[in-house]
């Protein structure tokens, strides 16, 4: 009996331990646009985690105090599965709502494409360009990011050409000055739109200077020392699609093509350490990323 009392509660607190870890990654990894929450979440996030600890403690003050007989040993072995499920349980409903939501928001993007056949399909191509880029990144790297928030960064780039008039969008001949200032105001444009989505404050700066060139001549002539590491990443991904994808004006130019034209523009228009990694990636993942619907 004793020998079965011991190993409930050794067990017990082996979980215990490994919830509180788990838990603790949680917290960690998942301040992106989704999981970040209001201020009064992680105050409760926190407050859960205290309690969690705090449980442990009670569990090992109750055995080290006190001699528990079988019946004590099942029901705080039983305690530390039950948090085991429910942190299971909530990890599973976040990654899902997860999914849910990139797959609304590819749909609203879809709707925002379609106002221009020469963006239909662009967003989501740089969404999976980039999530592709950032899989052969250095850890160095990756550790700064968020691939959630990144990925969202990467879906909504273009979002603010809501705000940009069809007739310029749609306009098959060269814009003139006033029209080109008009389109070179849709990352702010972006930015305001999603401003009232407070959890995407800390990736508002990828979108608004994912247009700015490492030699300070991009948009809005932001420094290089300045424009955030995933908007670079982003303004690579949306080089090489707008390389490679068909425009009414143009035809889609080759892998090769596109893969000449980064190596070019590598210091002066892109990040060049990045552009490196970008070229590691092989061809045919790179191509696989082109959406179904503009395929030819």
């Amino acid at each position: 009996m004793k020998i079965a009392i011991n190993i409930l509660i050794v067990t017990g607190i082996v979980i215990m331990i490994s919830n509180i870890v788990r838990y603790s990654i949680f917290l960690h990894t998942t301040h992106d646009v989704l999981s970040s929450g209001s201020k009064r979440d992680r105050f409760w996030k926190t407050t859960a985690l205290i309690l969690l600890i705090f449980f442990l403690i009670g569990y090992i003050f109750i055995v080290a105090a006190s001699k528990p007989d079988l019946m004590m040993a099942m029901i705080l072995f039983g305690g530390s599965i039950f948090v085991a499920i429910v942190l299971t349980l909530m990890f599973n409903l976040l990654e899902t709502a997860k999914e849910r939501s990139i797959d609304i928001a590819e749909v609203l993007v879809g709707v925002i494409d379609a106002r221009d056949p020469n963006l239909n399909g662009h967003s989501r191509h740089v969404q999976q360009l980039t999530m592709l880029f950032y899989k052969y990144l250095p850890n160095s790297i990756k550790n700064d990011i968020n691939p959630v928030s990144l990925e969202y960064a990467a879906l909504m780039h273009d979002v603010g050409k809501l705000g940009v008039p069809e007739r310029i969008l749609n306009k098959p001949a060269k814009l003139d000055e006033e029209e080109w200032n008009i389109m070179r105001s849709h990352p702010r444009v972006g930015v305001r739109i999603l401003k009232p989505l407070h959890t995407f404050d800390h990736i508002s700066d990828w979108i608004l200077y994912h247009h700015e060139r490492v030699d300070g001549n991009g948009y809005y002539k932001i420094p290089a020392d300045q424009i955030p590491t995933a908007a670079r990443i982003i303004a690579i991904a949306d080089t090489y699609s707008a390389i490679t994808m068909r425009r009414s004006y143009k035809e889609p130019r080759t892998h090769e093509d596109a893969i000449q034209i980064l190596k070019e523009v590598a210091g002066t228009q892109l990040d060049a350490d990045l552009v490196n990694y970008f070229l590691k990636i092989p061809k045919e993942e790179l191509e696989a990323c082109i959406p179904e619907q503009v395929k030819y």
